[in-house]
């Protein structure tokens, strides 16, 4: 357990690049890292508005880059962001229901949700956020999200204290609980995907076999539930679908007779 002698030695060097790390999309959660420092900075050991500030200079570049990626690159970026979420299918629906719901007021709090903060910067360009909104909102919420872990530290920077001691005393014992616990949750949401994607692929449809039914005049109902969001970037349809909004189709679908039902998103 050296990390702490060597976070106080060289902890603004880590705390930047580890917090560009975790924005630009690799999986290196920021928060602990956060709360140590301002627990140092607590002990007098770090300066408590530079390592804000230092979180805030490293986080907004990366922001900026996944905003030009989105504006430029589309669903593209979307989907390759997706590919390292471990619910990908939902990610970016959920990111959309909060921008639909409060719009650039979102990136206020959506970095202290996991795996949303990935797709919100890439999402905010796809819409077409305006640049001046985009860096007012995303800054402020870089500024929360890093000033809230760190002044958990900073107040709590006692218990913390004690309660790292309790942990070097565990020694292996709590890397070996931490570690099995985080490998569990990630093998049952894998397995959860897979089973998703066993039951996807019997029902999935290609454009083309659409096409084909579209041109043999086959009695079938087509339905675009994509969200508005998606809609104003690409505001073209298929013709005679019928747009619903994906949480009320269930609700608001009436069928009549045996039609098959094509239902398309993103």
């Amino acid at each position: 357990m050296d990390f702490i002698p060597f976070l106080i030695q060289h902890g603004y060097v880590v705390l930047f690049v580890w917090i560009f790390a975790e924005t630009m999309g690799l999986p290196v959660p920021s928060a602990p890292l956060l709360v140590m420092v301002g627990a140092l900075a607590g002990g007098g050991q770090m300066n408590l508005l530079l390592c804000i500030s230092l979180g805030v200079c490293a986080a907004l570049p990366s922001d900026i880059f996944w905003y030009s990626m989105g504006r430029q690159h589309g669903g593209k970026v979307l989907s390759w962001v997706c590919r390292i979420s471990l619910e990908p299918d939902s990610c970016v629906r959920k990111t959309e229901n909060i921008y639909s719901r409060f719009g650039a007021r979102a990136l206020l709090v959506i970095k202290f949700i996991p795996g949303l903060s990935a797709v919100s910067t890439p999402l905010a360009g796809v819409i077409h956020m305006h640049l001046s909104r985009f860096l007012l909102f995303s800054s402020a919420g870089i500024l929360i999200w890093v000033s809230a872990y760190i002044l958990v530290g900073y107040i709590f920077s006692d218990e913390l204290e004690r309660a790292l001691a309790y942990a070097m005393g565990m020694g292996r014992t709590l890397f070996v609980l931490v570690g099995g616990g985080l490998t569990m949750y990630i093998l049952r949401k894998y397995a959860l995907r897979q089973r998703f994607l066993r039951e996807l692929s019997i029902a999935r449809i290609t454009p083309e076999e659409l096409k084909e039914k579209l041109d043999s005049g086959e009695d079938m109902m087509i339905i675009d539930v994509r969200q508005e969001l998606d809609f104003e970037a690409d505001p073209y349809i298929i013709p005679g679908a019928v747009r619903i909004r994906f949480e009320q189709a269930e609700s608001n679908l009436v069928v009549s007779g045996n039609r098959e039902i094509i239902v398309y998103c993103t």
